[in-house]
């Protein structure tokens, strides 16, 4: 290597910034991370191991989203996600190009005695309604929404403008398309094997594998955001680590389906409404149905912790008892047009990244937990980070996660309190 080419790799490397991970958080951050005006957006590198980007839960989510349903110690995320998916529909036309649109959150109870309270952190892995979560602000009443068979039992849980709903997917494929047109590198599939350091024990870059070469990537700033992926790219990229980062893999089958009852007038569709429906468990699992912009029906709730996390999302296969499971479950739930059959759009399974706590973790890691003594340099120029564990919420609080992380890749104050989303020490 010349002397020329040496003096502008180093000069890469200063505040070049890759981020592990091109779902929906990893985009989040470079999307915010390239507008800040204080990081180079050609310096910003996504690296994903996806030969297909969005085949796991930032593609496969329910998309429903929320302003005030998270407990105390991710209320302030979830405030500013909630505003900043707004912003940003508002702004780029959100409605008609990732299907952007206020909802009502309903519950259906055909179990009186199965309501169970909780912190709105611990739902998911007891297996009870996400409906819990808002039932200290339920408003009662509403008939319910056209397609569900159910009439009785139905709660209104939502006040108006504190809910929404988007298909992931679209915005997901958007957020990408920015972050490209802003000069940010993406590299898929490829897989991180290294961190590389300085003759001081400094990050200074990261070897990844593509097309069955090895490249080094200099940088400063490491961020994963890998989903449930997480520990293990932690645990590859710091060999000599004791640190364990505590997030599991959860299995979730999905169906999307067509809404038997969607055939709106281009003047209906304006004023087209979303409903979030959260039944309690009666079938063996606890239903969610979201209705979306343009006559989708999105069904999930059957999740399992005893499917093993494959290699990479596009090795996911789903079992077909599930699914079948799943399609009883909404013929029972969904109403029918003339007696046509159900038409099913998409049969999927995801894996969210969970914790035991039900917090997501967005923060820094300190030194101390990198093992070998790895070093980084200080606030704004360096550092490794961590953005991951959202579980049901990933969708819901991407953009706020993706601002403050760029806040802190940046060394600046955040906009939401992370003080409860730290490693444990």
């Amino acid at each position: 290597m010349s002397t020329a080419q040496a003096s502008a790799v180093e000069g890469d490397k200063d505040n070049a910034t890759v981020i592990i991970g091109a779902g929906i958080i990893g985009l989040s951050t470079a999307y915010y991370l390239s507008r800040s005006g204080s990081t180079k957006p050609e310096s910003i590198h996504l690296v994903d191991a996806s030969a297909e980007l969005f085949r796991c839960a930032s593609g496969f989510a329910g998309g429903f989203l929320a302003k005030d349903w998270f407990a105390p110690s991710s209320a302030s995320l979830g405030a500013l996600s909630f505003r900043l998916h707004k912003d940003l529909a508002d702004a780029h036309d959100g409605r008609r190009t990732w299907g952007y649109g206020a909802s009502t959150g309903i519950s259906l109870s055909q179990d009186t005695e199965s309501a169970v309270g909780g912190s709105g952190e611990d739902w998911l892995a007891d297996g009870t309604s996400r409906a819990e979560a808002a039932r200290e602000q339920k408003v009662v009443g509403g008939k319910g929404p056209v397609w569900l068979k159910a009439k009785e039992g139905l709660e209104v849980i939502s006040q108006e403008g504190t809910v929404a709903q988007i298909d992931p997917l679209r915005f997901s494929q958007w957020l990408l398309e920015r972050c490209k047109e802003k000069g940010v590198r993406v590299h898929h599939p490829a897989k991180v094997i290294s961190v590389s350091k300085d003759a001081d024990n400094v990050l200074d870059g990261v070897r990844i594998s593509k097309d069955g070469s090895e490249t080094e990537l200099p940088c400063t700033r490491l961020v994963l955001a890998s989903g449930a992926w997480s520990p293990r790219v932690f645990s590859t990229l710091f060999p000599k680590s004791s640190t364990k980062i505590p997030v599991s893999a959860l299995a979730g089958h999905s169906l999307l389906v067509r809404n038997p009852f969607h055939n709106l007038s281009p003047e209906q569709a304006d004023a087209e409404v979303c409903h979030a429906l959260f039944a309690t468990d009666d079938i063996g699992f606890s239903p969610e149905l979201f209705s979306r912009i343009g006559g989708e029906l999105y069904l999930a709730g059957l999740n399992s912790t005893m499917i093993p996390l494959p290699e990479r999302p596009e090795d996911v296969k789903v079992d077909m008892k599930a699914i079948d499971q799943m399609k009883k479950c909404a013929a029972r739930m969904i109403g029918a047009v003339d007696g046509k059959e159900m038409e099913v759009l998409r049969e999927a399974l995801c894996f969210r990244p969970v914790t035991a706590s039900g917090r997501p973790l967005v923060c820094r890691v300190p030194n101390t937990k990198l093992g070998g003594g790895l070093k980084t340099r200080k606030d704004g120029e360096g550092g490794v980070f961590l953005a991951a564990g959202h579980g049901a919420w990933g969708i819901c609080l991407a953009p706020g996660t993706g601002l403050v992380m760029s806040e802190l890749i940046e060394g600046r104050p955040t906009s939401a309190n992370l003080s409860a989303m730290a490693l444990p020490s």
